[in-house]
């Protein structure tokens, strides 16, 4: 009996604790996610040639993350987030000796009250604005404004952020940002500011958002010491010794069952100083229209027109005008694994400010969404074409 009763006693000793793990591993979790995406690549004219090539993060950009959440109790929550885009075809991380890149970030959630969290993120501006627009429907690559001008792709990141996102009330959403510029003796250079709203109810979703990036101006162009970071391009390489650039842009879409159409505009300006090596503030608005359908479950295909032009500043009377067309087809093999083939054609005209400023005026070269920001073409036009697997985790 003293036998049967001491096994009795380790076992409700043992099931106690079997339980005691079970309810903290239901209030805490910790997710390794991520996405592998690449790409056969045809681009007709990068800087006078064409090229063959694979090309990583089109449909989603290539990346591994580990995001955790630990249930305080009361309703709140402290979350965390840390991400790191590479390249599968090198192994080589997207950004050198930065190894979460992407975001990296921590903070408390409550139900009631809201999410603040702190660090490398994404700005409200994008979060709400940007995936009603083409970088969202299409893809980023192809989908994105020229040369993605207005950063509703994810090319803008904020180091030294605070972000306040509210609760959703009756469909309604709010984000803000701040960022300390954290420069000793001069605090407020560099800082960036964002605030965002966004709607959604049955077929209907809107969003509309605001974002300032200061330049902390400690060196020539935008000081890396700034928290802001955006991506450079033929469309607004003159401008980036900007002391400030603003964005403002709103996004609609609407369902009609399986077809959705939106659209968008966005206003950026590159605002001259006295360490610009420009004169006047640069204007760049951008218009867009978008639509999907799907098929079925399976097959869908997508497409987005964005007009951008520039204002006529800075000696230039002739102002840069850009026109893209974009494509995407996408055969779905699960809910992780899709076969896609993206299309993209993009005709620049008139002129713009070339890298060394004032008195460098260029005609205006193309850049298909954010895939050649890098590599613009030679001629007035770009066609981009790639056919693609990409696979979430």
């Amino acid at each position: 009996m003293r036998k049967a009763g001491g096994n009795l006693s380790k076992a409700v000793v043992t099931t106690s604790i079997a339980l005691a793990a079970s309810s903290a591993l239901a209030q805490s979790s910790i997710t390794l996610y991520g996405a592998v995406d690449d790409a056969l690549t045809y681009v007709n004219n990068q800087k006078g040639h064409s090229n063959v090539y694979l090309r990583q993060g089109n449909l989603y950009a290539s990346k591994w993350g580990f995001r955790g959440v630990e249930d305080l109790g009361g309703g709140t929550s402290a979350v965390f987030d840390v991400q790191n885009g590479f390249d599968p075809n090198t192994g080589a991380m997207s950004s050198s000796g930065v190894l979460f890149n992407r975001q990296a970030y921590v903070g408390l959630q409550n139900k009631t009250y809201g999410t603040l969290t702190m660090g490398r993120q994404y700005t409200p501006y994008y979060m709400f604005v940007g995936p009603l627009t083409g970088s969202g429907w299409l893809t980023g690559a192809t989908g994105a404004h020229p040369g993605d001008i207005d950063g509703l792709d994810t090319t803008v990141r904020i180091n030294n952020s605070f972000v306040y996102t509210s609760p959703v009330w009756y469909g309604v959403q709010a984000s803000a940002m701040y960022a300390l510029g954290g420069i000793a003796g001069s605090t407020g250079k560099g800082e960036t500011y964002s605030a965002a709203l966004r709607y959604g109810a049955g077929p209907l979703s809107l969003g509309a958002g605001y974002l300032r990036m200061d330049n902390a101006q400690q060196t020539t162009g935008f000081d890396p010491a700034s928290t802001g970071s955006f991506g450079t391009s033929a469309l607004n390489t003159g401008y980036v010794s900007a002391k400030a650039i603003q964005h403002i842009a709103a996004a609609g879409n609407y369902n009609f069952g399986n077809l959705m159409v939106g659209a968008s505009y966005s206003n950026v300006q590159y605002i001259a100083g006295n360490q610009s090596i420009f004169r006047n503030t640069a204007v760049f608005n951008t218009y867009a229209a978008l639509a999907t359908y799907r098929f079925t479950t399976a097959f869908d295909v997508a497409g987005g027109f964005a007009y951008t032009m520039a204002s006529k500043a800075n000696g230039i009377s002739d102002s840069a005008k850009y026109q893209q067309y974009s494509l995407k087809e996408s055969y779905h093999l699960s809910k992780r694994t899709t076969l896609y083939a993206v299309q993209a054609y993009q005709r620049a005209n008139g002129q713009t400010l070339g890298a060394k400023g004032a008195g460098n005026i260029v005609d205006a070269a193309p850049a298909v969404g954010d895939s050649q920001n890098s590599t613009p073409s030679s001629t007035n036009n770009q066609f981009v074409g790639m056919v693609g697997i990409a696979l979430l985790f």
